[in-house]
Order: structure tokens, then C-alpha cells, then sequence
């Protein structure tokens, strides 16, 4: 199985500058192979491979995001390859667009987003972004930041404000007016609040954010 999680990240590559001018993707296939590979065989070689791991943490310093985040991934997505759906820097900046690329799809999703401000945050879906009249999806839905620091928001259990794609933006978590992440149709502007269903802080440093790179993963 460990050979088969490698084998099919590395028949991936996709280009999206992000992590100190190396190619994000490129890196982050990298890092799931390793935090995959960890995973699998911690309970076997728990010594050695904790050495292993801090070795990688060396030669990849944002692994170990990516390694809490990979712990917080419902069961369903273990053993899935990380496909990228969609990228601005590849296919552009359009909800509709994005809609059009998953819209073919039943996997969860994993928005990724870097604001202008080199934080990187997001939100795993349930179901794939669409556009819908009322919200959608299940409690498997949370908030994430990512980089600098990580921390993840899950469901409360308050009100069932999950996702709800509209033409002009899409938001994930709500409650008394706010969302706790809301994107506009153009991908380029977006809001993060404290919402109820989630219990989140604002991911990014202010309220207000300007996107510099969002990604779009599936889990197929």
C-alpha cells in the first residue's frame, strides 16, 4: 500500500508558487508521499521512524502542517490520491469555472487558499462546491489554517451552516449573518469571521483578504 500511495503522487505534477518560490504542488506531492509513508509505518517503527520524520521536517519545514492536516482528514479520504481540480494560476479566476471543474465529482474537496499576506488557510467540504439554494453537506466540514500556524475549527453541533455555493460567491460556515469563510465570484476578494458553526477565529490576519492563490483538491 505505502508503494502505491507513492506511486501515484509522484504521476502528479502541478505548478503553483506558493512555499518560498518553490512550486507548492510539486512540494506538497513530496510532502503527502512522506506523511503517507509516516502514517503507514509508525506503529511498526515508531523509533525509527520518528527520526525519520524529523529528518524530513528539516528538508520540508511546512511537512508538519501538512502532517496535522493529513490527522484531521475523515477515514474516507485515507489512501485516496490527492487529485488538484482546480488552480487560478492554471484555469483562472471564475466561480463558474470552478463550479464547471468539479462538477463531475462526488469526492470531498479541500480549498486551499494563500492571501496576500503569505497566510495560508482553508476548508475541507464534505461535497464539492455547487450551486445551491439552501446549505448543504455534513459535520465531516471544518475550517483550517495552515501557515504560519495551524488550528482546526470543527462543526459545533449549533446550526448545520455547512456550504453554500451562489453565482456571485461561495461560503463555508455561518450563523447571525457572518461566515466563517466567504469567497466573491472573481476568486480575487474574500471574508473570514467567527461564525457558530464552526466556532472559528478569523483565519486570515484581518477580516478582509486579498486571494493570491486558491487550489482546489479532490480525493479520487
Amino acid at each position: 500500500k505505502c508503494y502505491g500511495f507513492l506511486s501515484s503522487e509522484l504521476q502528479l505534477y502541478y505548478y503553483s508558487p506558493w512555499i518560498d518560490n518553490v512550486p507548492f504542488s510539486v512540494c506538497t506531492k513530496v510532502q503527502i508521499c512522506y506523511v503517507r509513508i509516516w502514517l503507514c509505518l509508525y506503529n511498526y517503527y515508531p523509533s525509527l521512524l520518528t527520526f525519520y520524520f524529523l529528518v524530513i521536517l528539516l528538508i520540508f519545514p511546512h511537512s508538519f502542517y501538512l502532517f496535522q492536516l493529513c490527522k484531521e482528514l475523515p477515514p474516507r479520504t485515507v489512501a485516496r490520491p490527492w487529485q488538484l481540480a482546480y488552480s487560478t494560476s492554471r484555469h483562472g479566476s471564475s466561480l463558474k469555472s470552478l463550479y464547471r471543474k468539479l462538477s463531475g465529482t462526488d469526492s470531498p474537496v479541500l480549498i486551499v487558499i494563500k492571501d496576500a499576506l503569505d497566510e495560508i488557510f482553508g476548508a475541507f467540504l464534505s461535497h464539492h462546491l455547487r450551486p445551491s439554494e439552501t446549505f448543504y453537506g455534513t459535520g465531516e466540514t471544518f475550517l483550517f489554517m495552515l501557515h504560519p500556524r495551524f488550528k482546526c475549527f470543527r462543526w459545533t453541533g449549533e446550526n448545520s451552516f455547512f456550504i453554500k455555493g451562489d453565482l456571485d460567491s461561495f461560503a463555508i460556515g455561518g450563523g447571525s449573518g457572518h461566515f466563517g469563510l466567504w469567497v466573491d465570484e472573481n476568486l480575487y476578494m474574500g471574508r473570514s469571521s467567527p461564525c457558530y458553526t464552526f466556532n472559528n477565529c478569523c483565519l486570515s490576519e484581518t477580516d478582509d483578504f486579498r486571494i493570491m492563490e486558491l487550489e482546489v483538491w479532490t480525493f479520487s
